[in-house]
């Protein structure tokens, strides 16, 4: 880098934090400053997640001049917001500058003033009920509750929650994990029960485990934690579970035996995660520039590759920004428009309603 090119950095860098660049302002001025600071720290990201791998190496291919500083990938979101707290005087490689973590780790990294505002470009693409009004963490991929079906057993799967209640899905349904501890079964509950007439929340956790006492009563529900070895081994042929893990299974099994992935066509909840930069970050105009590179159209599709739906997958299908190739290995685009988002307090009360009544409600201990 030349002494002129490190001057505009660091000038720009003057610029933007006079600004306070709590919205994209200058795209330029900001890869300007962000090359001047040479490092993007970043921590829980394995390269096998939602394409992570790929779309580090599409930033560091777009912008050489940043190096990319990866801490602990394994780690889960608490110790993100460790490792912030633990580095709150350290602008040294161990602080990380950007975290991916759970919705319920957003709001609780605002109020202890671990995260800064930062609004991208494409802010008004992001969905209301998943982001942050202030612009502290906002939604970046999620993933929506889906039925995997092994179709050498079920001609035709159950296209809504209510048909698994059908004689024809005798002994084939299963949840992918415990509903009693398993955050993915409780979600799984909550899309039943809001197709069973219950809205997120207490209603839905009460009207789900209706619906599945029903499921059972009728002799379709199998007691055990649905995965892909049951799909495969006929134990469960029906198996409801996180789009993105379904199609990974789908993947893996390689039509041996051939899965279909369903999305209801009532009860679609997603789940998401967030982004949000370190109050602390070392490298703030670097994290600033990450998160436009994530939010770009490049970005939210590398996301895509990863089979985790980018938080614009609506608005990207809508102006035709999505490749053909891409929609075909997913489930029609159209049936994530009616994704609902819950709240986390809609979350937790479903949670307790049915973490509680499981056991006396549906009566179906569900094991490995």
């Amino acid at each position: 880098m030349t002494i002129q090119s490190t001057a505009a950095g660091l000038a720009a860098l003057v610029a933007l934090a006079a600004s306070g660049a709590a919205h994209a302002q200058d795209l330029a001025a900001l890869e300007e400053a962000a090359k001047a600071e040479g490092m993007l720290t970043t921590i829980a990201l394995p390269h096998d997640w939602c394409g992570y791998g790929a779309v580090i190496e599409g930033f560091k291919k777009k912008y050489p001049e940043i190096q990319v500083n990866e801490l602990n990938p394994d780690a889960g979101s608490a110790d993100e917001l460790e490792a912030i707290r633990a580095n709150k005087d350290n602008k040294g490689p161990q602080a990380p500058d950007v975290i991916d973590v759970g919705l319920s780790f957003g709001p609780q990294a605002k109020s202890e003033g671990l995260i800064q505002p930062y609004k991208v470009a494409t802010w008004d693409t992001i969905p209301e009920d998943a982001k942050d009004a202030e612009g502290y963490w906002y939604g970046d991929y999620y993933g929506v509750m889906a039925f995997g079906v092994n179709t050498d057993l079920i001609e035709e799967g159950p296209q809504t929650w209510k048909d698994l209640t059908k004689p024809e899905f005798a002994n084939a349904f299963a949840l992918a994990g415990d509903p009693r501890a398993s955050a993915q079964a409780i979600i799984s509950v909550m899309a039943a029960g809001i197709a069973n007439g219950g809205e997120a929340g207490e209603a839905s956790g009460q009207k789900g485990m209706e619906l599945m006492a029903e499921v059972n009563k009728a002799g379709n529900f199998v007691p055990v934690i649905g995965k892909s070895a049951t799909i495969a081994q006929g134990a469960t042929p029906i198996v409801t579970a996180w789009d993105y893990n379904l199609l990974s299974w789908r993947d893996g099994l390689n039509g041996n035996p051939p899965v279909e992935v369903i999305i209801p066509s009532d009860g679609v909840v997603a789940g998401v995660y967030v982004q949000a930069i370190s109050a602390y970050a070392p490298h703030p105009n670097a994290a600033k520039l990450w998160m436009e590179y994530l939010y770009s159209d490049e970005g939210q599709l590398g996301w895509l590759k990863g089979y985790c739906h980018p938080i614009r997958f609506n608005d990207l299908v809508k102006n035709g920004k999505v490749p053909a190739e891409m929609l075909d290995a997913l489930p029609p685009a159209e049936a994530y428009e009616k994704a609902i988002f819950p709240t986390l307090e809609q979350q937790e009360a479903n949670k307790k309603v049915v973490t509680e009544g499981w056991d006396s409600v549906v009566g179906a201990a569900v094991k490995e």
